[in-house]
């Protein structure tokens, strides 16, 4: 047996790295597997598992991507704000949504504080708010008031959450802010068209049960009269049996009247309406009281300068304004001034203080105001309830205004009761007036569309009533003003001085500061500037205390839509044209 020697080994080992070689070249070439230092080698199978596991991942991210990418553009442009904030409440992001309700644009803000959205208290509640969610809170929701870029005011709903790492440390805060002041309003309304069906159902329900009481009270009442008439009558020459007796019959007689009231009120009275002149009522008012309602009073009668017709019994329609002027003159122990006045007007029929509610149309009005001690809110709501009075015990029966009522609303009309403690009440009933139907007497919207436009023109209104602040706003936006709203006289003067205004609408009877201050304080800086005033209380009356001149622009509460627009256009002289006082939405 022949043994391999040293040189056949080495063939073929020689042979076999050969084939390695080839192998792995032919692998190269066919799978283009890459051998270098520290390639690992992958057969065709496990490659294949490699490339599909690589396209999922790629699948994946390309998923989030596009996910991400949608986020950001639903978030972009939602209608709500969307705010990114930093921990130190410094802006960071700023959508759509933020543009539209603030009126910033995002290079306006970015880098900016949070706190410039915000009044002083808002800013500190703001601060106060940041703090929380820095120390552990995760969501805030809340709602308050912010500015918009041209100062206007927004009510705004807003939902704080923070932004953790994975550890949990904040490291942002997000913003979701949403417009509440249409719903507000909304809200609002309806909350004041309630108040008022209950205070109608509630009216109704007493006037029921006081109904039943004076009908049963007047069989009673007849069977005391005639016993006592005839015991008067059997006991003639008596003296003192006499007195008492008659004692007894002034009684009656007062309770009849009581009764009568009630019925009145209930409208279960026999009445003979007729047509009657408001102004000869009003006149006649003036000439009964004029020298028995106290030398410490002052009764003024304004009558209207055009003939006034309503349909009512005249004899109940005296009954009214004597029981409102002799209230007005309790209202005045240390004295004061009742004006009467008559006139008239048209309703748009959403007044929400009316009682009860009337159509739109054309209507007389009576107005009687006072200078007195006014009524709180608390008794207003139930001032025209029977037996309800605020008189000391054996000073009222409380059937007073319950008796206005009823017969207001046995003639068709409302009345409306405006009032503020410390200055004085206002009475103003509406009564159709007869032959109206023939005038038109309702409001087309072609009417309200013909108002006066506002032109671009910039109104800082001034009314520290907050629902109708909004309301007046809303009407004179509608009708082409830009407008700024300020609560109160040091507000006002704040944002006329930030952004100017052409023309000031302000209320007259404010806290701390009264509208005609504030207008005396605008122009003594600016004495072009055209100021409107507008009140709850009359112009007589307010003319008759030297609040107001004669010669202002001046509108009365309640007032349409069509009113307010008409009225403020008289403040502009027709050659006037906007000025520089009004800067712009942008300040």
């Amino acid at each position: 047996m022949v043994m391999a020697g040293p040189s056949m080994l080495s063939a073929g080992w020689d042979v076999l790295t050969a084939a390695v070689g080839v192998y792995y070249w032919t692998l190269r070439r066919a799978y283009g597997v890459l051998l270098s230092r520290g390639a690992i080698y992958l057969d065709p199978t496990g490659k294949q598992v490699l490339d599909e596991a690589g396209a999922r991942e790629r699948a994946a991210r390309d998923a989030a991507e596009a996910h991400r990418a949608t986020l950001a553009t639903v978030v972009q442009h939602s209608d709500d704000a969307i705010i990114g904030l930093n921990p130190e409440g410094v802006i960071t992001a700023w959508n759509h949504g933020a543009e539209r309700i603030f009126g910033y644009v995002a290079d306006e803000v970015i880098g900016r504080p949070g706190a410039m959205l915000a009044d002083d208290p808002g800013g500190r509640h703001q601060r106060d708010t940041l703090d929380r969610i820095r120390h552990g809170e995760r969501s805030i929701s809340y709602e308050a008031q912010r500015l918009r870029k041209d100062g206007t005011p927004v009510d705004v709903s807003f939902s704080i959450t923070a932004i953790t790492d994975p550890a949990g440390a904040v490291i942002g805060i997000s913003v979701t802010a949403r417009d509440v002041t249409a719903a507000r309003e909304a809200a609002e309304r309806h909350h004041a068209i309630t108040e008022r069906t209950h205070q109608a159902q509630r009216m109704e329900s007493l006037g029921k049960l006081a109904g039943g009481v004076a009908h049963d009270f007047n069989n009673l009442l007849a069977v005391i009269a005639n016993y006592t008439d005839f015991a008067l009558e059997q006991t003639a020459g008596q003296t003192e049996v006499q007195a008492d007796l008659w004692q007894v019959r002034a009684a009656t007689d007062r309770a009849t009247n009581l009764t009568r009231q009630l019925l009145t009120f209930t409208r279960g009275d026999a009445i003979q309406p007729q047509h009657v002149d408001l102004n000869g009522a009003v006149i006649e008012i003036r000439d009964i009281l004029g020298r028995t309602i106290g030398e410490h009073i002052t009764l003024i009668a304004r009558p209207s300068p055009e003939t006034l017709t309503v349909h009512i019994d005249p004899g109940q329609l005296q009954q009214v304004l004597l029981n409102l002027t002799i209230n007005a003159r309790d209202a005045m122990p240390d004295g004061g001034t009742i004006v009467l006045e008559a006139g008239m007007t048209s309703l748009d029929g959403d007044e929400l203080a009316m009682q009860p509610a009337l159509p739109a149309g054309a209507y007389a009005r009576l107005v009687v105001s006072d200078t007195g001690h006014g009524i709180p809110p608390e008794v207003a709501a139930h001032i025209f309830e029977p037996f309800y009075t605020t008189k000391p015990r054996g000073k009222g029966t409380g059937l007073g205004l319950a008796t206005v009522y009823g017969v207001v609303t046995e003639a068709g009309g409302g009345i409306n009761l405006y009032s503020e403690p410390g200055i004085g009440t206002t009475f103003r009933i509406y009564l159709p007036v007869v032959g109206s139907t023939e005038r038109s007497d309702t409001i087309t919207p072609a009417q309200r569309t013909a108002s006066p436009p506002g032109q671009g023109r910039t109104v800082l209104v001034v009314e520290d009533e907050a629902p109708l602040r909004r309301v007046v706003a809303r009407i004179l936006t509608g009708g082409g003003y830009h407008v700024r709203t300020a609560a109160n006289g040091a507000e006002a003067l704040d944002l006329f001085g930030q952004y100017g205004a052409d023309i000031v609408l302000t209320d007259v009877i404010m806290p701390e500061m009264l509208g005609t201050h504030l207008a005396a304080l605008l122009q003594a800086e600016h004495p072009d500037l055209p100021v409107a005033y507008m009140s709850g209380y009359s112009n007589g009356l307010l003319g008759t205390t030297h609040i107001l001149d004669d010669d202002i622009v001046f509108i009365e509460k309640p007032f349409t839509a069509s009113d307010l627009l008409t009225k403020l256009a008289e403040a502009w002289p027709e050659q006037r044209r906007p000025s520089s006082r009004g800067r712009g939405p942008g300040g």
